[in-house]
């Protein structure tokens, strides 16, 4: 069994980098033996600074093997998030307690500190992942504690809050792994503070809008609907409410009064007219079903024959979840609430969330999920975590207001340190193109994590299977295949310089790795043009195993030269944008479906080609095809249809065959999942 470790307090003082690193050093201690489920522990202590100030940290404990996370994570009790609160110096009134140890962090804190200082903005991608995954998450984590636990530097975590559809499924939770996670774990992976199940309430209410509004017009005279939407008072007179004013004035419409409107303005503000063939919106829910991605609405008896296809999308792939992960404000978010385009009129004109009179209402139900949450590390270091966006569907980050409100708390000096989803192809790229446009934040620097599991992968390695054991070649020492896998490396690293950021590679260390191998990717990644590559242990480890990724992160942050640079102008035409984001892939051309075209043709003329382009394709591929591993070039990238984002800002093309609702495998992580019912613990998750 595991010690629980306690909270210690430190006087905190200087001394040299040779006595640090003694100090640091892991020491084994063995074992009694025949003594039951006990592992080799080793202890790690934060580092001592040159800060004179008192500091709460935690002394980890970690086993050798590498116990199951939620063991791990079980094994640890949590600081109350009041005492992670005030080493941010945030008083009690700049957040509100979800239990003992989640806060909701409120925005009120951008405004008090609005005159002060950022901190340094790190952004951790990868190479392109294999279906286990490479790490990023755990990196993150584990950077953090080195920083914040033995560099002694003031740093925040900001994370996505994970989907249940990949914790109940295949890829099981994302709270980070080993030595390096959120905790609660649990909650972390669960319901948090209820965020995503707002989302989902707020898309399905403007969902059961869109179909019972087509329902009303269809059953209604012009004046019976006007008479309905708007009712006459107690004294008898009409009025509009406030969200009506909205389509009055899109319509061109200056009067104020209901009984003031021509027969040909009623109609027009009464009937939306919506070409049901033309509804983009879907309804939600954060599990996955392979079985929603078709369904037929209105066969009850009481709709009357009003019948359409329509699917479920996962929550976190609804457009709700970019808003509230691109907005700024509470003003922000009402207003793309509100622009939110569910389809078009007959007559071609976009019906919006307002139009349909239910922004205010999204905006009630996502007013609280707009705060991001506060929790720790299991080294006791601070973690934004909020939205949750997947990055090969959606624009995969966490939100612009947590990591601006991270970045001023930090201050100058400090670190911020915040994951985009799967290969810095897709999530970094986003991230840059989408996230930084909307946030106006530079960060200096970006971090590509690899494992040589993955690149094997990519130099030719047999297919890696989620489920399934991995094939010898993983496990046993094969330079050669390596280096021909560091191709795909080498292609990450050149794209994500371009964007003028320092490129610091981490290699995530497995057991079974050689030193030549690990010498080989550090070789591979220097002559790429990385500004540093680091061998990281963070996942056994903890903090301890990622300093020195956390010194070359430091020297990245403190030396970078170049402004941000984006891949495209936002004047471009839309196709130009997907042309630019498919040539940085290595395509040599883009072929357009026929309801590309058609969708592209409209988005245009509707104006909407001033948008970012939000690429929805594989994560395991530069590519469209899955199977395409490496850097493949001089293939043609098919776009099968173009959708929009109008209220979270971006346009998404669709690649290939990409779903928006994943399935279950045939043996999902659910099997391990229960509860010790004697104790009130999760037990089994992953």
């Amino acid at each position: 069994m595991f010690l629980k470790t306690q909270p210690l307090h430190f006087i905190i003082f200087n001394e040299s980098t040779e006595t640090s690193a003694k100090r640091n050093q892991i020491k084994e201690i063995t074992p009694r033996k025949n003594e039951a489920k006990r592992f080799d522990i080793f202890f790690s202590e934060p580092k001592m600074s040159s800060s004179s100030s008192l500091k709460t940290v935690r002394q980890l404990q970690v086993a050798s093997p590498v116990p199951a996370d939620i063991d791990i994570a079980n094994s640890v009790e949590p600081f109350h998030i009041s005492e992670i609160a005030k080493d941010l110096n945030l008083s009690p009134k700049h957040y509100d307690l979800y239990g003992k140890y989640k806060a909701k962090v409120l925005l009120s804190v951008i405004d008090e500190l609005k005159g002060s200082d950022d901190g340094y903005y790190v952004v951790v991608g990868g190479i392109t992942p294999t279906p286990l995954g490479e790490g990023k998450s755990t990196t993150t984590v584990g950077l953090c504690q080195a920083l914040g636990a033995f560099q002694d530097k003031k740093v925040v975590t900001c994370l996505r809050q994970p989907s249940q559809g990949p914790t109940f499924g295949i890829k099981g939770g994302a709270a980070g792994g080993g030595y390096s996670q959120v905790i609660p774990m649990d909650e972390f992976n669960l319901h948090l503070t209820g965020d995503i199940h707002a989302i989902t309430a707020a898309n399905n209410l403007l969902a059961a809008a869109i179909d019972t509004r087509i329902f009303h017009e269809a059953t209604q005279s012009d004046k019976a609907l006007m008479n309905r939407l708007c009712p006459p008072n107690k004294e008898g007179k009409r009025s509009f409410n406030d969200i009506m004013f909205r389509r009055l004035t899109k319509l061109g419409i200056s009067k104020t009064s209901p009984e003031d409107l021509t027969p040909e303005e009623v109609k027009k503000f009464a009937r939306l007219d919506i070409d049901p063939d033309s509804i983009t919106w879907r309804r939600v829910m954060d599990i996955n079903d392979r079985f929603l991605r078709k369904i037929t609405i209105g066969q009850g008896p009481d709709e009357k024959g009003m019948v359409r296809e329509t699917a479920f999308d996962i929550s976190v792939a609804s457009e709700i979840m970019a808003v509230l992960a691109l907005t700024t404000s509470l003003a922000d978010m009402r207003e793309r609430l509100g622009k939110m385009v569910i389809g078009n009129s007959k007559a071609g004109d976009p019906v919006t969330a307002d139009d349909l009179g239910v922004g205010g209402a999204l905006t009630v139900l996502m007013k609280d999920a707009i705060n991001p949450t506060l929790m720790q590390t299991l080294e006791g270091t601070p973690v934004l975590v909020h939205a949750g966006p997947f990055a090969n569907i959606a624009h995969g980050n966490s939100s612009i207001v947590a990591d601006k409100i991270a970045l001023k708390l930090v201050g100058p000096g400090g670190f911020v340190v915040t994951e985009a989803g799967f290969g810095a192809d897709i999530g970094t790229e986003k991230f840059m193109n989408i996230k930084c446009r909307y946030s106006g934040l530079t960060p200096q620097c970006a971090i590509i994590v690899a494992t040589i599991r993955a690149l094997k992968m990519h130099g030719g390695g047999p297919d890696v299977v989620a489920g399934k054991p991995l094939n010898n070649a993983y496990v046993t020492e094969n330079v050669a295949l390596v280096e021909a896998g560091c191709i795909n490396l080498a292609k990450h690293i050149s794209n994500t310089k371009a964007y003028g950021v320092n490129v610091v590679v981490a290699v995530n260390k497995f057991s079974t790795d050689s030193e030549a191998e690990l010498n080989a990717v550090r070789n591979s990644a220097l002559a790429a043009g990385a500004y540093d590559a680091v061998i990281c242990t963070h996942h056994a480890h903890g903090g301890k195993g990622a300093v020195d990724l956390g010194i070359a992160v430091q020297r990245a942050c403190e030396n970078v030269t170049q402004p941000l640079k984006f891949l495209y102008p936002l004047d471009f035409s839309i196709k130009e944008k997907i042309e630019a984001i498919a040539r940085s892939y290595g395509a040599s051309g883009v072929e357009y479906s026929e309801q590309a075209e058609k969708q592209i043709e409209m988005y245009s003329k509707q104006g909407f080609s001033g948008l970012p382009i939000c690429m929805a394709k594989t994560q395991y591929s530069f590519s469209h095809n899955a199977s395409e591993k490496g850097a493949p070039t001089g293939f043609v990238l098919p776009i099968r249809d173009v959708r929009a984002s109008i209220g979270a800002g971006f346009i998404y093309p669709l690649v290939g065959t990409m779903s928006t609702m994943p399935g279950l495998p045939t043996r999902p992580c659910f099997y391990d999942i229960d509860l010790d019912t004697s104790t009130g613990r999760v037990i089994g998750l992953s």
